[in-house]
Parts: C-alpha cells; structure tokens; sequence
C-alpha cells in the first residue's frame, strides 16, 4: 500500500490526506467560489467524505493521487494538488495519461499556490514513473486556471463535452530528463 509522498516546495507543504483533513477538505469543497469552475455546486459532507475516500484509494491502487496542500507558514490546510486516473472517458488522447489537478482556498487565491503546488508534484510524478505525458480538464471559462496550466507547459489538444459542460482539453509533454 503506497501512502504517497511528503513534497515541500518554499512555501507548501504536500502530502497525503489523513482522515483529519475532513473538516479542511469539507470547508474546501463547500466554498461556493471554490469549486465554480470544477463541480459547479459545493460537495455535500458525505460527497467530501466519498472524496477523500477516493483519493486516499488513487494512492493504495496506482501508487499516485492527489495530496493536500498544506501553507508552510501557518500550517493551514490551504488546497489540493496532484496526479489522478479519473477515467472519464474523454478519448485515446486523455484518458490513458494521468490527469492534473488542482483546487484551492478562494483564501489564496492569486498568490501562485497552484503553480507551485503542481510543478513540484509534476517533478515528483515524472521522476516515480516517468509518463509520456499528463493531461488536465478545465472550464474554458476558468482564466486563472488556464493561466496555471499555460505555466505548467499544458497546451490544448480539443473541447469535449463532460457532465454536460463545454471543457477544454489540455495535454503537457514530460520533461526531457
């Protein structure tokens, strides 16, 4: 069983969730702000208890997931981060590759979390498994999320229809090693 790793980058802390993240994920995923542009309706509490659930399986079966983005200086559970197998069903160009994903506290919104967040989970799931590429979803509407997939070296591929919603299709080659 893969717990996941601890990553720190200069000013986050990534890691696992732990079954104490709950209330912190809870207030995370019923943030109307929050989740807009992702589920388009807070999460219910059993809803985010489902979630993490989830997540901590994406780790015990693929041996990635996603991890909690916890602020060094406070040590506040402040997001989300990581790699994940959603099987969406989006097409032979997404859905062999692990997706990208990333949510964050309306709270820090602008202050480049996200970016730092996934390039150092990036650098982490380039250097365990080495894939040929990653792959992530966003609502075209979603500039600040565009913007840190642009940083990260995503370019879309497409638009497809997800949950009934307009998404656009991302798609980052690896680093060369």
């Amino acid at each position: 069983m893969t717990a996941g790793p601890r990553i720190e980058t200069a000013r986050l802390i990534l890691r696992p969730h732990r079954i104490s993240d709950y209330e912190a994920c809870c207030a995370l995923t019923s943030d109307p702000e929050a989740v807009r542009m992702i589920y388009q309706n807070p999460m219910s509490r059993e809803d985010c208890w489902h979630r993490l659930l989830r997540f901590a399986g994406h780790w015990s079966l693929l041996g990635y997931g996603l991890l909690v983005v916890e602020e060094k200086a406070s040590g506040r559970v402040v997001g989300e981060v990581g790699l994940a197998d959603f099987h969406r069903g989006l097409g032979e160009d997404f859905d062999p590759f692990p997706e990208m994903a990333w949510m964050m506290s309306t709270e820090v919104h602008g202050r480049g979390y996200a970016t730092e967040g996934a390039q150092a989970a990036l650098r982490w799931m380039e250097g365990a498994f080495a894939p040929e590429r990653t792959v992530c979803i966003i609502d075209p509407a979603n500039t600040a999320s565009l913007r840190v997939a642009e940083k990260l070296g995503f370019h879309p591929i497409g638009n497809a229809e997800y949950k009934g919603k307009q998404v656009l299709k991302l798609r980052r080659f690896a680093t060369p090693r």
